[in-house]
């Protein structure tokens, strides 16, 4: 399965090291993300204010 977290602070720092861990991971997205969540997700340049482009982000990704 691949993820999109969503977010640049501690509480997705967390999520993205947990769900890092998860079996049934395949890839993990963050965006904007930080240097921490970097080193457990890949970091994608996405404005999550524009839902249309984060939507069609998760379509090219499923």
């Amino acid at each position: 399965m691949n993820v999109l977290l969503l977010g640049s602070g501690g509480r997705e720092h967390a999520l993205a090291w947990k769900t890092s861990a998860s079996p049934l991971l395949t890839k993990l997205y963050a965006a904007p993300g930080n240097p921490g969540i970097g080193r457990v997700a890949e970091l994608v340049k996405l404005d999550v204010a524009d839902h249309s482009t984060v939507a069609a982000f998760c379509q090219e990704k499923k």
